[in-house]
C-alpha cells in the first residue's frame, strides 16, 4: 500500500482544476469552471468543476467525483494507479508499504482525537448558550463586540466555564478517555495525576481542519489583569499543526475561490467581523507566524493574497516576512493599512460593507510601493535608500516568473530613479545564488541518502524547503529484498524494543507453553519460530543487526544495555539499524499503539504472533515471484516440479491467511 502520509500528501496537492485542466479546456462561470463533460458527447456545456470543494460533476451524465476519481475514470487508472499519476505530476516520491500495525493504531487513535475534540466544541458552545455564566459573561463579550448569534452560530464559538474541571469532568462522564483529552490538549494532567482543563472562563475559538472538523481551539480571556495571557491556543497535537492550520479557511475557501483573492488577516476576531460584514474570503494563521504550508493552503484556491496585518512594528515586520513567503510560492501579493488606531475589526466595526470594500480598493497597493511607504527614507540618506532598495530588489528576485520580476524591476526603476540595468545585476546576483544554495543542499542531501547517515531527505519536496524527515529512508537504502524487509523490520523491532518482555500467553492459546512459571520472551519467541522452519532474515542489514542482539542477550545482559551495546558497536550498520528501530521516535508511535490497547502484556501477546505469520506469509510471497519467474525458462522437465511446488505453496498462504485472521486484536 502507499503509506498514508503519502496518500495525504498526494490528495492535499492536487487541484481539480489543474487536474482536469490536463484534459478538457475549462472556462471560469462565477466560482466554478465549466466546459463539455470529456464522458459523453455534446454541444452544451454541462460539466461542471468547483475548486473550492474539490470535486467535479456533470450535469447531462451524471459522473461526478474528486481529483483522482476523474483520473481514475478518464484514464480507466486503478485508485492505486490513479494516485501514483497524480504523484508524479506533482513531483510526490511514492513509497510503497504495507500498513503496520502502529499505523493502524495512530489511524484509530486520530480519531479518537477528532471525537473528543468535536465533543469539546459542543460543550463550549452549550455553556455560551445555556448556562447563566455563558449568557451572561461570555455571550455578553461577543455581544459588545458586535458578534451577533448567527456568526456564532456559524463559526461555533463558546465558553469555557470558570470551573478548572467542567469539561474534563463532563467529557470522563461521557466515556471518553482522559489519554484523549490530555493529548488533544484539552486537559493537563499534573505528576500527582489530577486532570484540569486548559481552557477556563475563556470565550472559544473552535479550528477547523479543511474538511471543516473541529482539530483545535483558541481561548480569549475577558479579563485586564497583565499577568493573564490574552489568549490560550491548544498545543501541538497529532491532529492538529499550527503551521498547516488556517483559522477560518473552512468557511472561507468558497468564497476565495469565488473572488479569486483571499484576505489574510493577523487575528481571529479579525476574520469574524469581516466575515459579518460581509467580506467572507478571509483567513488567519493560527497563533503562529505565516508558514509556506499555510500559503500553499491558500494556493489551492487562489494565487493572489493582500494582506491585512496591524500597522504597528511587529505587524508591520510580520506584513514584510509574509511578502517574501507568497512570492516565493509564485503567488500575487499586495497589502493594505488600516488608519493609525484601527485593525481590520474595529474598522469594520466603524463602517458599512460598502465603506470597506471601498477603503481596500482605494488602499490596495503593491508590494514595492508598502516596503517604500513602511520604511522611509530620508531624502538626505543616500545609505539608507540605497539599502531600501537593495532590500526591494532581493524581494523581487524571490519572483520565480521572469516576466513578472521585469514589470517589478520596472517599478522600481522608476520609483527610485535607478536604472533597470543595475537592478537587474543584483537581483541575477540573488538568483545565482540562490540556485547555488539549492544545489548544495541538494548535493548534501544526496551524500546522506547514499551513506545511509540521515533519514531527513525528501527528494519530492521543494527545492526551497528545508529537508523534511522521511523514515525510513536510510534503512531502505540498506534493503536488499524490498518484498520481506517491511516483515523483517517489524519483527526486529519487536526485538529490539521489547525483546526482553514475557510473552503471558493465556492457557487456551495456540502458544502457551504448559507452564506459567516459563515464559518466553518476546525475543526467545521470535528467534524459535524461525528456527523452527530454518530461517534467517534475508536482509543483511537486518540480519547483523539480529545475530548482534542475540549474541548480547545470550550473555544474559538486559534490554537496555543491549542496545547501549548495539549503538556502540564498530559495525556502523548495526549501530543505525539500531537506532532507527529502537529510538524515542519509533517507541513514541508504539506508546500511542499501546496506549490504545489494555496493557502492554496483552499487546504482544497479539502483535508478536502476528508478525510472525505475517513474515511467514511475505516468504510465500517471496518464493512464489521467483517461481513464476523461473517457470518462464526452464526446461519442460522441470516444470511440472516447479508448478507442484507452486500449488504447494498457495495452499501454505491460505492457511497463513486464515491464522492471521483468527488473530484477535483485544
Amino acid at each position: 500500500m502507499i503509506p498514508q502520509e503519502t496518500v495525504d500528501r498526494i490528495l492535499d496537492a492536487a487541484r481539480i482544476d489543474e487536474v482536469v485542466g490536463d484534459f478538457v479546456t475549462l472556462r471560469r462561470r462565477g466560482a466554478n469552471l465549466v466546459a463539455c463533460c470529456p464522458f459523453h458527447n455534446e454541444k452544451t456545456p454541462s460539466f461542471y468543476v468547483s475548486p473550492s470543494k474539490g470535486i467535479y460533476k456533470c450535469f447531462g451524465c451524471g459522473k461526478a467525483g474528486s481529483a483522482v476519481g476523474f483520473v481514475m475514470e478518464h484514464e480507466h487508472y486503478t485508485y492505486v494507479e490513479a494516485l501514483k499519476y497524480l504523484a508524479e505530476k506533482y513531483h510526490i516520491e511514492v513509497k510503497e508499504k504495507e500498513e503496520t500495525v502502529e499505523e493502524i493504531a495512530a489511524r484509530q487513535r486520530t480519531e479518537s482525537l477528532m471525537l473528543v475534540s468535536e465533543f469539546a466544541q459542543k460543550f463550549f458552545v452549550n455553556s455560551l448558550l445555556h448556562t447563566d455564566e455563558g449568557r451572561n459573561v461570555g455571550l455578553y463579550y461577543l455581544h459588545t463586540r458586535g458578534i451577533d448569534d448567527e456568526t456564532v452560530e456559524r463559526f461555533g464559538l463558546g465558553w469555557a466555564p470558570s470551573g478548572r474541571t467542567a469539561l474534563t469532568d463532563a467529557a470522563l462522564a461521557e466515556g471518553y478517555k482522559a489519554e484523549y483529552l490530555v493529548e488533544a490538549g484539552l486537559s493537563i494532567q499534573y505528576d500527582d495525576g489530577r486532570l484540569v482543563d486548559r481552557f477556563h472562563s475563556r470565550a472559544m475559538f473552535p479550528i477547523h481542519s479543511l474538511a471543516g472538523r473541529v482539530i483545535a481551539y483558541s481561548g480569549r480571556t475577558l479579563s485586564n489583569e497583565s499577568n493573564i495571557a490574552k489568549y490560550v491556543n491548544s498545543p501541538e497535537t497529532p491532529i492538529y499543526v499550527k503551521s498547516r492550520a488556517l483559522y477560518g479557511i473552512w468557511l472561507a475557501k468558497g468564497d476565495i475561490s469565488k473572488a479569486d483573492k483571499c484576505f489574510l488577516a493577523e487575528g481571529n476576531v479579525d476574520v469574524v467581523s469581516m466575515h459579518q460584514l460581509g467580506l467572507r474570503n478571509i483567513v488567519a494563521s493560527c497563533g503562529t507566524s505565516l508558514t509556506e504550508e499555510q500559503i500553499r493552503i491558500i494556493k489551492k484556491f487562489t494565487n493572489n493574497i493582500t494582506v491585512m496585518y496591524d500597522g504597528d512594528a511587529a505587524g508591520i515586520h510580520a506584513a514584510q516576512r509574509a511578502i517574501g513567503m507568497v512570492l516565493k510560492e509564485g503567488m500575487n501579493v499586495s497589502l493594505v493599512l488600516f488608519p493609525d488606531g484601527d485593525d481590520p475589526d474595529s474598522f469594520c466595526r466603524k463602517h458599512t460593507l460598502e465603506e470597506v470594500q471601498a477603503f481596500i480598493s482605494g488602499n490596495e497597493m503593491d508590494f514595492v510601493s508598502y516596503m517604500a511607504l513602511v520604511n522611509p527614507v530620508a531624502d538626505n540618506d543616500p545609505l539608507g535608500r540605497a539599502n531600501l532598495i537593495n532590500v526591494i530588489a532581493d524581494t523581487v528576485a524571490l519572483i520565480p516568473d521572469a516576466v513578472k520580476r521585469s514589470v517589478f524591476v520596472d517599478a522600481v526603476s522608476q520609483r527610485f530613479g535607478v536604472e533597470t540595468r543595475i537592478i537587474f545585476e543584483r537581483i541575477n546576483a540573488d538568483r545565482m545564488q540562490m540556485r547555488e544554495d539549492e544545489r548544495k543542499e541538494a548535493e548534501r542531501a544526496r551524500r546522506r541518502a547514499e551513506a545511509g547517515l540521515l533519514p531527513d531527505y525528501d527528494p519530492s519536496a521543494p527545492a526551497q524547503e528545508a529537508p523534511r524527515p522521511v523514515s525510513p529512508q536510510g534503512l531502505q537504502a540498506l534493503e536488499e529484498n524490498r518484498t520481506l524487509a517491511p516483515a523483517e523490520r517489524e519483527l526486529l523491532t519487536f526485538i529490539l524494543s521489547y525483546g526482553t518482555n514475557e510473552l503471558d500467553f493465556e492457557s487456551d492459546s495456540d502458544y502457551y507453553s504448559g507452564s506459567e512459571e516459563d515464559k518466553p520472551t518476546v525475543a526467545d519467541f521470535i528467534r524459535g519460530s524461525l528456527e523452527a522452519d530454518g530461517i534467517s532474515f534475508a536482509n543483511k542489514a537486518f540480519r547483523d543487526a539480529y545475530d548482534a542482539y542475540m549474541k548480547e542477550y545470550d550473555e544474559g545482559y538486559e534490554q537496555e544495555e543491549i542496545i547501549r551495546m548495539m549503538l556502540n558497536s564498530p559495525d556502523r550498520t548495526v549501530a543505525f539499524v539500531t537506532a532507527e528501530l529502537s529510538m524515542e521516535k519509533y517507541q513514541l508511535t508504539v506508546k500511542n499503539f499501546e496506549d490504545a490497547m489494555t496493557t502492554k502484556d496483552s499487546w504482544l501477546v497479539n502483535f508478536v504472533p502476528k508478525a510472525i505469520l505475517v513474515y511467514a506469509g511475505k516468504r510465500i510471497e517471496d518464493r512464489m515471484a521467483t517461481l513464476i519467474k523461473t517457470l518462464a525458462t526452464a526446461p519442460e522437465e522441470e516444470q511440472t516440479a516447479i508448478m507442484a511446488e507452486m500449488q504447494k505453496l498457495s495452499a501454505a498462504q491460505k492457511r497463513v491467511k486464515q491464522r492471521i485472521g483468527r488473530e484477535r486484536i483485544e
